[in-house]
């Protein structure tokens, strides 16, 4: 037997005997909070692993002539690409395995894990010796990173207030784009051989990122469990207790009188939910949300390898330029792609999502389609080409974000975290494994037609993106995400 608890703005109220059954409005408390410092905090502990992912894939494509150069790694062309290739395996394994630990275990047990892992990994990179040992730790640091994708999209959407939370998680996930500024600025002093060797440089960039994960770490000691994934868990009474300490936080930080929470919910406890339940829920009475987040994930991801991914080798092989100088064009696209979803993301919560995102994928995608057509004529140079790239992933980056929040919220609490894997492993299989091989081919043909018409697939696939949210997406905007996929565990 259980507590049916009906609980009060600060956790007060009355208690009865009810078999298995908790109503809670901790939902509501959570969602009607002003924002205050403790959101910050929030932000900072759990947003930053999206510039670790940005840094990795920067310096891993920098550093590339220094991994061939080196005395003690020299890797060749073919071991490079392997390496990258594990590294994108890792990140689809992790995501599936943390994914369901994360649903399972918790959203904090899993964010300090995976972010441990990641850690480690990024270290053993940076003292790799050979071959071996460097893809190795390539697999367990995408592993890491993977896991990372569901264990935080999950805790930041069921931690900060509903009104806000699509400008939130635009914001946090275009921070991606932090990382790839810093990596490319490193790569500046990283590939100099005035500052560092060549089996020195390489090593140093790793170690940044692991120095950034340390303090990351220290800091998301301070942000509690998920209280909605507790409420659900048979952990009312500890859900509560969290609640009650975040509203102490933010009351101690604002002037004006916290409001009072609308609506309760009941829930009926469980340790432990069934996989079963998981799948039917996702692929059964969400399947319509389902096709929408493949469509979402599966085109951005093949939108950003048909031009990120591919940028540098472009700059070389169609413009001459210097791999010392690749930095210089990639800070102006990481500005765009960080840009974007910071100043567009309020618009999510205020226009709301269907217009947004389908309007968001729809320009990238037609300007993909202009630029690339200017490329193939050869009418552009490298300067302009990065202005167009840059004005096009100024929406593309916002969409591509929104992808993000639209898997993490349509679905109920239970599945959240693994909905997440599931899509961000499906969209970076697919994208990262086939897109990069792809447009590397039409590359290496040094033929721009070819060239554009990767472009032409990538930008099609995009603007079908955005089709299909017209059609399916979900008006999810400042609504709780309870009310916009109810529990399983609901009554």
């Amino acid at each position: 037997m259980s507590t049916y608890a009906a609980w009060g703005p600060r956790g007060r109220g009355e208690r009865r005997e009810d078999d298995d059954v908790v109503e809670t409005d901790v939902p509501a408390r959570l969602d009607r909070l002003p924002w205050a410092s403790w959101h910050w905090l929030v932000v900072v502990a759990l947003g930053a692993v999206w510039i670790l992912d940005g840094l990795e894939v920067t310096i891993v494509g920098s550093i590339a002539a220094q991994l061939q150069s080196s005395q003690t790694l020299g890797l060749s062309p073919s071991q490079l690409g392997l390496a990258g290739s594990i590294y994108v395996a890792g990140a689809v394994v992790g995501a599936l395995f943390f994914g369901y630990l994360t649903d399972r275990f918790g959203r904090k047990k899993l964010f300090l894990i995976t972010l441990g892992l990641y850690l480690v990994a990024t270290i053993s990179t940076a003292f790799s010796q050979n071959f071996a040992e460097f893809a190795i730790a390539r697999f367990f640091t995408g592993a890491g990173i993977g896991g990372e994708y569901s264990a935080i999209n999950s805790a930041i959407d069921e931690l900060i207030p509903a009104r806000v939370r699509g400008w939130v998680d635009l914001a946090i996930n275009g921070s991606f784009w932090i990382g790839t500024a810093i990596g490319a600025a490193a790569s500046l002093v990283l590939l100099n051989p005035k500052y560092f060797s060549i089996d020195v440089g390489w090593r140093v960039g790793f170690g940044i990122g692991a120095v950034l994960s340390i303090g990351i770490l220290l800091v998301r000691q301070f942000v509690p469990e998920s209280p909605r994934w507790l409420m659900t868990h048979g952990q009312a009474d500890e859900a509560d207790q969290i609640v009650s300490d975040i509203e102490q936080k933010v009351d101690d930080s604002t002037d004006e009188p916290l409001p009072d929470p609308e609506g309760t919910i009941e829930v009926r406890q469980r340790d432990s939910i069934g996989f079963g339940p998981v799948v039917k829920a996702v692929f059964g009475e969400y399947k319509r949300r389902s096709l929408l987040g493949f469509m979402l994930m599966v085109s951005q991801a093949f939108f950003y390898n048909a031009i990120f991914f591919t940028y540098a080798l472009v700059l070389a092989n169609f413009y001459g330029v210097s791999p010392s100088s690749i930095g210089y064009y990639i800070l102006p696209f990481a500005a765009g792609n960080f840009l974007g979803p910071l100043l567009l993301g309020r618009l999510f919560d205020v226009v709301g999502r269907k217009i947004m995102i389908s309007s968001t994928y729809i320009i990238a995608g037609t300007g993909l389609i202009i630029v690339g057509y200017l490329f193939q004529q050869n009418s552009i140079s490298a300067t302009q080409l990065t202005v167009g790239w840059t004005a096009i992933f100024f929406f593309a980056s916002a969409g591509a974000s929104a992808a993000y929040l639209t898997v993490s919220e349509v679905f109920p609490m239970e599945t959240r975290a693994m909905a997440i894997a599931f899509f961000y492993a499906t969209a970076t299989g697919i994208g990262g494994i086939i897109g990069p091989a792809l447009y590397g081919h039409n590359i290496a043909t040094g033929n721009r037609t070819t060239v554009f018409y990767g472009y032409l697939l990538g930008a099609v696939l995009m603007i079908l993106g955005g089709l299909t949210e017209i059609v399916l997406g979900v008006n999810a905007e400042q609504r709780s995400l309870e009310d916009v996929a109810e529990p399983l565990t609901a009554e």
